[in-house]
């Protein structure tokens, strides 16, 4: 056996050539075709008479308007939630945006009840925040990795309704905890359970939407985590101001409870196993058969038909190495892990008195937690737009072909933004600034946040669809070795978190010694320099990255 080592042109070529005469000379598979070719989607028709050939290229189906290749290509079947009616797909969205709302609002709940946690419990805010908040903010992120192993076993809804379920009762148990040792075990609890839409959300996405639609829908279920803990911040920091903290929790537990009806009267399964041969079809109808999508029935039938518990369980591990995902996540998780910290701590700087704090009151304090919510509302409008464009920008510059590269474009406008609120946040905090430049600071800080990780996600999801394909050629034969892929949603999702959720433990004592310019300035300049670092690289050589996961750098002949 030789071993010859090849480029990235000679990979594609060789890939692209043995395919032709292999797939599409005889039948080539429409329904995985889009996983096999990761970051790089033929979307103009014409490009695809080109490339794939006529024969090939008049059996996809195209949108509505006949200007865009449809990828996943839906199947004939009814089942298919590609095909599914508008109205169907958004009320799945909503429900899974709720709940995505969830574990941060329910952590932000904590941030309205710090100082009246630490009365109640005879302690100091700082015991509080680094007790309950920082940890159950770390065990969001590890709830994400264990929800998105059961997924690929027993499918999407009935973990997200257990899950929930779980969750719905430990916020009962915060609501009713008689002692801080209780309360910090609910919390943690409740963040690690909670969290499973924020890592299977994504999937419930890719289910529903064909690809050139998928950025925008993603905007939303990001708006919904993105917004959530600024929400609590906001209601209850005003309501704790008039009455218990319990209540708050209350309210958080009934907001659970809804999230969960809903999800047992409307939420419906979306993984769909369309590249099973045949496509296997559901065994009961009726009430029966939504009991046992609900409760993992079904999904412990279908188990023969997906990946082993083996793989299920090493998934993320053996793909958080890839070095074009590697970096996109670190990027994130400082970025959105210091915007976390903000959020954690503005509480801190806001509520202390002077010299060092604004001396704010409860009412004063939830009133601010306005600030981001109109921020992450305006970066979800602006991005819809940012992504919409850029997407059909590349698309035309590449001759109808979209490499998912373009989507880090986005990042060239949240940057500038991310700096320029940062250090005015800084020097407000330092220099009690007017009230008005603190709000100007810290919305355009979230706004950025909220254009930077959904570029982030999109990117992610684009050059890592469900399988990567490796190539061997044995005697001018292709035999193509599946990798399983990473559930790019949980490791975003521990990136954030695990960014984020150390943040308070050195944010104020820095800013005590040395001022909230120089904490905020490093801060930015982190993400400046990784940001630049990283994402001009990852534009580069990207698509090379790509290829060695599509294709190894060897190609094998015998």
């Amino acid at each position: 056996m030789s071993l010859e080592k090849v480029n990235e042109k000679s990979i594609l070529d060789s890939v692209s050539n043995t395919r032709k005469g292999h797939e599409f000379g005889s039948e080539v598979d429409l329904f995985s075709f889009h996983e096999q070719r990761a970051g790089r989607l033929i979307i103009d028709p014409a490009e695809a008479k080109i490339e794939l050939g006529e024969e090939v290229a008049s059996k996809l189906k195209l949108s509505s308007d006949g200007t865009k290749v449809l990828w996943p290509q839906p199947t004939d079947s009814d089942l298919d939630p590609q095909n599914w009616s508008d109205r169907r797909k958004n009320t799945l969205l909503l429900i899974v945006t709720l709940a995505a709302i969830v574990p941060d609002f329910d952590s932000g709940i904590g941030i309205a009840c710090i100082f009246a946690l630490a009365k109640q419990y005879d302690t100091t805010p700082g015991v509080i925040n680094n007790l309950t908040q920082n940890w159950s903010i770390f065990l969001i992120g590890w709830g994400g990795i264990f929800a998105v192993m059961l997924v690929r076993r027993l499918g999407r809804l009935p973990v997200l309704f257990w899950s929930q379920v779980l969750a719905l009762g430990f916020c009962v148990g915060c609501t009713f905890a008689p002692n801080l040792k209780t309360f910090a075990a609910m919390r943690c609890l409740n963040g690690f359970f909670a969290t499973a839409p924020q890592a299977t959300g994504l999937y419930c996405v890719t289910d529903l939407y064909p690809f050139h639609l998928q950025a925008r829908k993603l905007n939303i279920w990001t708006m919904g985590f993105l917004v959530s803990p600024f929400l609590a911040a906001f209601a209850f920091g005003m309501l704790v101001s008039r009455t218990s903290w319990r209540w708050s929790y209350g309210i958080g537990s009934i907001y659970s409870a809804i999230v969960v009806l809903l999800i047992i009267l409307f939420m419906e399964e979306t993984m769909y196993d369309r590249t099973v041969k045949p496509i296997p079809v559901p065994t009961t109808t009726g009430l029966r058969r939504r009991f046992e999508d609900l409760v993992g029935i079904t999904g412990l039938k279908m188990q023969k038909f997906r990946v082993s518990w083996h793989d299920s369980v090493m998934s993320p591990f053996r793909i958080v190495w890839r070095p074009h995902l590697l970096m996109a996540l670190i990027f994130e998780a400082m970025l959105f892990g210091f915007s976390i910290g903000i959020n954690v701590t503005n509480v801190v700087f806001l509520g202390t008195p002077l010299p060092f704090g604004y001396g704010f009151d409860q009412l004063a304090i939830g009133a601010s937690y306005a600030t981001p919510i109109v921020g992450v509302l305006l970066g979800e409008v602006a991005g819809r737009y940012a992504n919409d464009f850029i997407m059909n920008v590349s698309i035309r510059r590449n001759n109808g072909v979209f490499e998912a590269e373009s989507r880090l474009w986005a990042c060239y406008i949240a940057i500038p933004l991310y700096i320029c609120g940062f250090v005015t946040l800084g020097v407000s905090l330092e220099k009690h600034l007017s009230v008005g430049a603190l709000i100007m600071g810290w919305g355009i800080a979230e706004f950025a946040v909220m254009i930077n990780t959904v570029a982030i996600y999109a990117y992610c999801n684009d050059a890592f669809p469900k399988h990567q394909v490796a190539t061997l050629l044995l005697q001018d034969k292709v035999i193509e070795l599946t990798e399983l892929q990473g559930e790019i949603s949980a490791l975003i999702n521990i990136a954030r978190t695990l960014g984020g959720f150390s943040v308070a433990y050195f944010q104020v004592p820095w800013a005590l010694k040395h001022g909230a310019i120089q904490t905020l300035g490093c801060e930015a300049a982190i993400v400046a320099g990784l940001f630049l670092l990283f994402v001009p690289l990852l534009q580069w050589k990207g698509s090379a990255l790509r290829v060695s996961a599509i294709a190894p750098n060897y190609i094998f002949t015998f």
